[in-house]
């Protein structure tokens, strides 16, 4: 039997969401949350990360070990992630656990926020900023991106700082959920082997009381900061460099084309980026991705080499950015086409893959849309809307930075 989409909003706003197949040997559903990094006033940066980690500290019902427990006891493979534009926690279970799997996700997602709870929480936090800054990519990613956004929230670091989160208070995060985790902003979406209608109902009885809201999110108008930074950090023994650049937003049309420019540029393997500087051996790695987001959108170059050799590896990312447009061919586009049909066609394959991907469309307020269109309009791209989108991107770097050993 065919997939099929069903929806419903609950008269508290909450919408439900759904990829049906009877065929399926596994079924997965998502909370998905419209809210994010960028959505965080600058003083509470991180808030959204750490209240992420704090749902899993439970609820009134059951704490911290009880959570886990269960969720082990139906062989869930469960867990939750936050970007700076939305928040998810899901589940992936065998069909006749999904009951139980969609109430105890229902259940952490009116959290305790313990004291206690929150106070060894925020070591967890505090480390894993500390790792992330022993990260030579990520410490870079993220300068780069408060350089390029400058004061726009989407320059806010998903996992806050060391000194947002060491101020945060737990009052503070209560009012934040309070404020952005209403009925109206969240969607649950499912996919596989599920009894939609049976879901619908568990949703309403679980759900069905949590308050409205309307906490919007800031589309402000956005001027990209020009400029190039240096920055070290101790004991590396290569040298980073990354560039960026603004791109089509992920709900705008011309997102295809810019995957498959991104592909075709600096895909891992077998792109331009990859024959001319990490075959050649002149870099360790080098890549472009288009990061599409609500209303903007950048590409990204990211590169890794021996000291010496940055100025050299720069000049020649520079050359292969420059030289695209005029350069452009249709073998090319027919093999990018091809390496992102196969990712889509194999996210597609699994109900947890279908299960974000219905999340994330909603999150960003895209409507949905099944598989086979979305190959459709990949494969619908033309060399002339890959010129189209670099006369209108261009891949001229506006930011770009470098991360050396002190």
């Amino acid at each position: 039997m065919a997939v099929t989409f069903r929806s419903t909003v609950l008269p508290n706003g909450l919408q439900i969401l759904g990829e049906i197949d009877p065929s399926a040997h596994t079924a997965a559903a998502g909370f998905f949350v419209r809210t994010g990094a960028r959505d965080e006033p600058t003083p509470l940066m991180g808030v959204s990360h750490f209240l992420e980690h704090m749902m899993f500290k439970g609820s009134e019902r059951r704490g911290a070990l009880q959570v886990n427990e269960d969720f082990d006891r139906i062989g869930a493979s469960h867990n939750a992630f936050t970007s700076s534009e939305m928040t998810c926690f899901h589940a992936h279970v065998l069909p006749e656990h999904l009951p139980e799997a969609v109430g105890m996700l229902a259940d952490i997602l009116r959290p305790a926020l313990r004291q206690a709870d929150f106070d060894e929480e925020k070591g967890v936090i505090l480390e894993e900023i500390a790792m992330y800054e022993d990260n030579p990519f990520m410490a870079l990613y993220e300068r780069m991106l408060e350089r390029y956004y400058g004061t726009h929230p989407l320059g806010h670091r998903v996992l806050g700082t060391q000194a947002s989160i060491q101020s945060l208070q737990r009052d503070q995060m209560d009012r934040f959920f309070q404020d952005r985790y209403a009925s109206d902003t969240m969607a649950l979406a499912v996919a596989g082997r599920v009894d939609f209608d049976a879901l619908v109902q568990q949703a309403h009885a679980a759900c069905g009381e949590w308050p409205r809201g309307t906490p919007g999110r800031d589309h402000g108008r956005f001027v990209p900061q020009v400029g190039d930074h240096a920055w070290t950090l101790p004991n590396l023994t290569r040298g980073y460099m990354g560039m960026l650049m603004p791109a089509p937003a992920l709900n705008d049309p011309r997102r295809y084309a810019a995957s498959l420019i991104a592909q075709i540029v600096g895909d891992a393997e077998g792109s331009r980026f990859y024959w001319s500087l990490v075959e050649t051996g002149l870099a360790e790695e080098a890549t472009c991705s288009f990061e599409g987001r609500d209303g903007v959108g950048e590409y990204l170059v990211i590169a890794a080499c021996e000291r010496e050799a940055m100025p050299k590896v720069k000049a020649q990312l520079l050359a292969e950015l420059d030289q695209m447009v005029d350069s452009l061919e249709q073998a090319e586009l027919d093999r990018a086409k091809a390496r992102i049909a196969t990712a889509v066609a194999l996210a597609g394959e699994r109900p947890a893959g279908r299960m974000t991907r219905l999340g994330s469309l909603w999150a960003y307020g895209m409507p949905h849309t099944t598989l086979d269109e979305e190959m459709a309009r990949i494969e619908s791209v033309t060399l002339q809307d890959l010129r189209t989108c670099l006369g209108e991107f261009p891949l001229r770097p506006v930011v770009t930075g470098q991360m050396t050993s002190t």
